[in-house]
């Protein structure tokens, strides 16, 4: 369970650096390629949940 614990606060301290990345933009490009890969972490997250409630 400690694994899944830690996966979940790298995934939250990747989350907290692209959204400080994201306000400090300086370009609409830049903002766009960082809501990219905010929604690839987000694709990211959503599969291991449904990973887990699968092996529930």
């Amino acid at each position: 369970m400690a694994s899944s614990t830690d996966s979940t606060k790298a995934v939250d301290d990747e989350v907290r650096r692209l959204y400080e990345r994201y306000q400090s933009a300086e370009s609409d490009e830049e903002r766009r390629e960082i809501a990219l890969e905010m929604g690839k972490l987000d694709g990211r997250r959503h599969a291991e949940i449904y990973a887990a409630l699968e092996n529930e």
